[in-house]
């Protein structure tokens, strides 16, 4: 689990966009720049070359 206030200031680096914490995939996700971003013993890893792109289920969900 994610502090919630951690993720309350945490942007995604590319668009600024809020991130939505996923705890089954232990992922940040932002829907506006499609890209995922993993978190790692609780570390989020908040690099576009660490990220994965969405899918389009993803995005539209």
């Amino acid at each position: 689990m994610l502090d919630k206030k951690l993720l309350s200031i945490l942007v995604c680096p590319v668009s600024k966009a809020p991130l939505e914490y996923h705890e089954e995939t232990e992922e940040l996700l932002c829907k506006a720049s499609g890209l995922a971003y993993p978190v790692r013993d609780g570390i989020p890893v908040m690099l576009e070359e660490e990220a994965r792109h969405l899918t389009t289920d993803e995005k539209l969900a």
